[in-house]
């Protein structure tokens, strides 16, 4: 892949920063562990995100990154399991790996966070730097914040304050079902929504609140029956993976065709799901879409035409970015320079400047809400090859989903 624009930038700031020593560490090779499903009911969704690191870091690897290192990604299968992704680091670390990144699961992250802290706290000389491209938990940069944890993705809380806000205009949205996992994401989306809507809707209704068993539910026609029983003229849900695509595939059953609010409509699976119903109305809340064009319209066109696979993460993007204009304006690859150096970093990406909050380690970054429809050639990119695509409906400046944090960051002396 040619040097995007985007890089271009990168490195013509970096050398006016770091002068000749821009490329202080060119030809390092700098190693990162990847630990999400790779098998299991999220198999589907982890390998696409481990093939989505792998091939963005070949790409922007050596002259293509401001500090001229070479990135290898590799996989340990945490199996979603908390437990597993402990064990996994374990190894890690004991293969002399120093840079981690992990986003299925906000379990398995808390429980990695807390590790690693413990770690680099024992094991001075040794440390270890956590990029979190997709774990939404707000306790992570909140009560539970550490230093050595960067979120590359938006936390709950940044997203719910959104969706709120745009659903605050949908005069039709009136009676509200929420359906969510039984875990800490699951919860927070249900929270987290009741309060946005409270103070912004307080005229809408909630006519149902449930949370059902993480990828456990083979048949959600009972949960698509109580859907229908309450009345309900909307569908909130965090759901990803399997529980989102066999949620759409009994709402298709059951012929319910109501306006539904998603995270992650467009993760691997859903969107095939989505489209034997038919264009509806479908809604996601995220930080990126399917139909940028430029720099990383190219990246996804790529992807596709290498493993006839979408490219969705596009943290994935940004945290290269960050990671390697840290690696340059830090001199080193070392993990405890970079960190300093990832600290208010600011890059360019796909969606205007993106920031890494130094109180908490947050990205601050755009957020867009799409709508699910036919192709057509504002919006080009046929999703999972089914004609049809999340079309972006409005963008938020990143000011407008930026939430306080709790963080009382301990950094080391």
């Amino acid at each position: 892949m040619k040097l995007n624009t985007t890089l271009k930038a990168v490195v013509l700031a970096s050398a006016t920063l770091v002068g000749s020593m821009a490329f202080a560490q060119k030809g390092e090779t700098v190693k990162i562990v990847f630990m999400d499903p790779l098998s299991g009911p999220f198999a589907n969704v982890g390998v696409n995100q481990l093939k989505s690191w792998q091939f963005v870091s070949e790409q922007m690897s050596g002259k293509n990154n401001p500090a001229g290192v070479k990135i290898e990604v590799n996989p340990f299968d945490n199996k979603g399991s908390p437990q597993e992704s402990l064990n996994a680091l374990k190894a890690a670390i004991d293969q002399g790996y120093r840079y981690v990144t992990q986003g299925n699961g906000s379990g398995a992250a808390l429980a990695l966070s807390d590790a690693i802290a413990k770690h680099n706290e024992r094991n001075p000389g040794k440390e270890v730097l956590y990029l979190n491209y997709a774990a939404v938990d707000p306790a992570l940069t909140n009560e539970k914040c550490d230093y050595w944890h960067f979120r590359l993705d938006a936390d709950t809380t940044m997203k719910m304050e959104a969706l709120t806000t745009f659903m605050k205009g949908q005069a039709k949205v009136k009676k509200v079902f929420l359906l969510n996992q039984n875990y800490s994401h699951g919860q927070q989306v249900s929270r987290y929504f009741k309060e946005g809507m409270k103070t912004k809707r307080p005229d809408v209704q909630i006519v149902g609140d449930d949370l059902h068993p993480i990828g456990a539910v083979k048949d959600f026609a009972p949960y698509v029956a109580k859907i229908k029983q309450s009345g309900a003229d909307t569908i909130v849900t965090g759901n990803w993976g399997t529980d989102l695509t066999l949620l759409v595939k009994a709402l298709n059953d059951a012929g319910l065709k109501l306006p539904m609010y998603t995270y992650y409509a467009g993760v691997t699976g859903t969107p095939t799901a989505l489209a034997a119903g038919g264009e509806g109305e479908v809604y996601v809340i995220a930080y990126g879409h399917s139909n940028h064009t430029g720099d990383l319209g190219k990246v996804g066109a790529d992807f596709k035409k290498k493993f006839n696979d979408d490219y969705y993460t596009y943290a994935v993007t940004n945290g290269v970015t960050l990671l390697t204009q840290a690696m340059a304006n830090a001199k080193s690859t070392n993990p405890t320079k970079v960190a300093v150096a990832m600290e208010d970093l600011s890059v360019k990406s796909f969606a205007g400047e993106v920031k890494m909050r130094k109180s908490d380690h947050q990205l601050q970054q755009s957020m867009f809400i799409t709508k699910w429809q036919k192709v057509d050639k504002k919006n080009p990119y046929s999703v999972e090859n089914t004609g049809y695509t999340f079309a972006p409906i409005k963008q938020l400046d990143p000011y407008v989903a930026s939430t306080p944090t709790s963080c009382q960051m301990k950094r080391p002396s």
